[in-house]
């Protein structure tokens, strides 16, 4: 049985979504630190001739990103340089990415991707929607502020103009970031809201993709988990197999993610990274993207997430999959099991 069938525990962990901690992260802050002696090991790594990449991987990952802001600010009073500017001077390629993205404000990284994912001709569905189907409400107000603070542009209205059809609708409404939050699970709701998705979709001739979009994009989290359950109750089947079955391309891709989520969205994570190294080429910026942004937030979840899907660890994945500086700050990041 796959780990998205198992529907039983649903009810009462925690998501990740709802709650926020930071006790399930990789990386926390450093205790007793040095501000002024982690910029000159920067300084001297990064004027000096070639450039120390041990020192900066060191001083980077081994310090939580509010750490990283305050070192940036020193940095640059030290230097007249921003710190971001000097790591974009010194390295290149996925390495370079993968520094700037531990110095960058975690809502500010977030809006970064969403920016990168809507440029230039074609739009990167996928990102968009592991985005915003992984953060909470608060990330995605967050990531707004940013936004329009980077860009003076409202983050909806740059997306409503790059994405389109029933997926658009569902990743709009999911990035106004209001997703009910109320603990209290209505019973009966859930039973009406399966019973309705059953009829919209397994039930009938075509499907009524409107129904799956509002019930998925809006009820909060506990409420959908009782959702799931029921309609597993109705259909025999779970709400993520009816919606493989009959729905198709970048909808069917985001609401899956949506379930997925709902359930587990370590377990979600876990299998983005396994397919971004699986087969020929490795996604590098898939990598770079969650292990950043989970780092202080639940990347110890992925790991044992990962483990029990894949059977094997996330480090020695990475071990396999990443070299050179690259991998040995992303294997930083994780943390051996």
């Amino acid at each position: 049985m796959s780990v998205w069938d198992d529907l039983d525990l649903l009810l009462d962990s925690p998501s990740s979504l709802t709650v926020t901690s930071t006790t399930r992260g990789t990386v926390k802050d450093k205790p007793n630190l040095k501000v002024e002696e982690d910029v000159s090991a920067l300084r001297k790594a990064i004027e000096g001739l070639g450039t120390t990449e041990k020192t900066i991987i060191e001083v980077l990952t081994q310090r939580s990103n509010a750490q990283r802001q305050l070192i940036a600010k020193a940095y640059e009073k030290a230097t007249g340089r921003k710190l971001v500017a000097d790591l974009e001077g010194d390295t290149h390629g996925d390495f370079e990415d993968l520094l700037v993205a531990l110095v960058t404000p975690p809502a500010v990284y977030d809006c970064h991707e969403v920016i990168k994912a809507i440029k230039g001709a074609g739009t990167t569905e996928c990102t968009l929607t592991e985005i915003f189907a992984s953060r909470s409400n608060r990330q995605i107000k967050a990531m707004s502020e940013a936004y329009l603070a980077e860009t003076g542009k409202s983050m909806i209205h740059d997306l409503q103009s790059e994405v389109s059809g029933d997926y658009g609708k569902a990743l709009l409404i999911l990035a106004e970031g209001k997703r009910d939050e109320s603990t209290n699970v209505d019973a009966a709701k859930a039973k009406a809201d399966a019973k309705a998705l059953y009829e919209a979709g397994e039930k009938k001739w075509g499907t009524d993709e409107g129904k799956f979009i509002d019930i998925l994009c809006h009820r909060s989290i506990p409420q959908l988990r009782q959702t799931l359950v029921e309609y597993k109750n109705i259909s025999k089947k779970t709400l993520q197999e009816s919606i493989e079955s009959e729905m198709s391309g970048n909808l069917e891709e985001l609401l899956v993610a949506v379930v997925k989520c709902v359930k587990n969205v370590p377990a979600y994570l876990a299998e983005r990274l396994f397919k971004s190294m699986k087969g020929a080429g490795t996604t590098e910026s898939t990598l770079t993207r969650i292990l950043v942004s989970r780092s202080e937030v639940d990347l110890l979840d992925i790991r044992a997430e990962y483990k029990k899907l894949f059977g094997y660890s996330l480090y020695s994945q990475l071990e396999s999959e990443v070299s050179g500086s690259y991998g040995d700050t992303l294997k930083r990041l994780c943390g051996q099991d």
